[in-house]
C-alpha cells in the first residue's frame, strides 16, 4: 500500500469474496488468503515512542501485530503476548520488531489466568526496567445461531479472556506505569451495534468501553491516561476461525466502505493514543470503522 499519494480507500485494499479458508481457532495468520497487511512495508515511525517499553496482547497476528510493528519503529521495545499454539506468527511479529531495532519478548501463556497476567508484568519489568504502554488487544470470539448455541462454558471463557484478562493486567501493571504512561484497551464497534451471533463477545466489548471509562477517571490520578479503540470489521485470523465459511467469505462487505480494514490501518489510532500527541485524550473511544458511526 503506498502511502505517498492519495488512494481511493474502497479501493486500497482487498474486498470480498474471499477463498474458502477454515481455520481452527485462533487461527494463524500464516495461513490467511489474502495475507493480512501489518504495515512491513509501509508504516514509517518518526519517534513518538521513543525510549519507551510497551505490553501488547494478542501481538502475535492481527491488530496487534501491526501495533507491536508500528510501536517499534516509533522507538518502543515491545513485550508480546499469545497463546503457545500461536507461535508460529509469534515469532514472525518478534523477528518484525527486531528487524525495526528494537527489543523483542515473546510472552507464551493463557491470560484469562491471573497468575499468568502478574507473571507477564513481572518479567516486563524484569527486561525494561519499566512499563509505558499496556495494549489490551487479545480476544476470544465465536460465532454462534443465537442464545441457545452458546454454552454457559463458552460464555464464561469470552468474559474471561476479554473482560478478566484486562483487569487483572490493568490492576498489575499500574504499579509500575509512571505519569505519562497509557493503558489501550481494545474494544469494538459491536459495543454499540451488536451482531446477534457475536451475542458473547458484543457483551464483552460493551464491558470494555464501560471499564476504560470508570479506570480512566482513577488512573488520571497518577498521571497515567486509559483510552480504547473501536474497530469495525478487521482481516485477522479471528476470522476465518470462527466464523462460518460464507460469512468469512464475505466478511466486510456490509461495511460502508465494503471491505475490511487491514491491520496495518489500525495501527495509527494505537499509536497516537500511546504517545503525546493524544495528552488530553482521556477516557475516551477511537471509532476505526469504516465509516459504520458509533455514538
Amino acid at each position: 500500500m503506498d502511502q505517498t499519494t492519495p488512494q481511493n480507500p474502497l479501493e486500497q485494499n482487498p474486498q470480498p469474496e474471499f477463498p474458502d479458508q477454515p481455520q481452527q481457532a485462533p487461527g494463524l495468520e500464516s495461513q490467511m488468503d489474502p495475507k493480512p497487511d501489518y504495515g512491513e512495508d509501509t508504516y514509517k515511525g518518526f519517534g513518538r515512542l521513543e525510549g519507551k517499553s510497551a505490553i501488547i496482547t494478542g501481538g502475535d497476528s492481527g491488530i496487534g501485530r501491526a501495533v507491536a510493528l508500528a510501536f517499534a519503529r516509533e522507538g518502543a521495545d515491545v513485550l508480546i503476548s499469545y497463546l503457545p499454539e500461536e507461535e508460529p506468527d509469534a515469532d514472525e511479529a518478534v523477528q518484525a520488531v527486531q528487524n525495526s531495532g528494537k527489543k523483542a519478548i515473546k510472552f507464551p501463556g493463557d491470560i484469562t489466568d491471573e497468575s499468568t497476567c502478574e507473571k507477564m508484568v513481572q518479567q516486563a519489568v524484569q527486561e525494561f526496567g519499566k512499563i509505558d504502554i499496556l495494549v489490551n488487544n487479545a480476544a476470544y470470539q465465536m460465532s454462534r445461531e443465537g442464545i441457545q448455541g452458546i454454552s454457559s462454558e463458552e460464555f464464561e471463557h469470552t468474559f474471561r479472556t476479554n473482560v478478566f484478562a484486562m483487569f487483572y493486567l490493568c490492576k498489575a501493571a499500574l504499579p509500575h506505569m509512571q505519569p505519562g504512561s497509557t493503558i489501550i484497551n481494545t474494544s469494538s464497534i459491536q459495543a454499540y451495534n451488536p451482531s446477534s451471533s457475536l451475542l458473547a463477545y458484543a457483551a464483552t466489548k460493551g464491558a470494555i468501553v464501560n471499564f476504560t471509562k470508570g479506570l480512566a477517571q482513577d488512573a488520571i490520578q497518577q498521571g497515567i491516561r486509559v483510552n480504547t479503540v473501536a474497530p469495525g470489521p478487521v482481516w485477522t485470523p479471528l476470522i476465518p476461525s470462527t466464523m462460518p465459511t460464507e460469512k468469512a467469505s464475505q466478511f466486510g462487505q456490509q461495511s460502508p466502505m465494503q471491505r475490511p480494514a487491514q491491520p496495518a490501518e489500525l495501527a495509527p489510532a494505537y499509536v497516537f493514543l500511546a504517545s503525546q500527541e493524544s495528552s488530553y485524550v482521556n477516557g475516551e473511544t477511537l471509532g476505526v470503522t469504516g465509516g459504520s458511526p458509533i455514538p
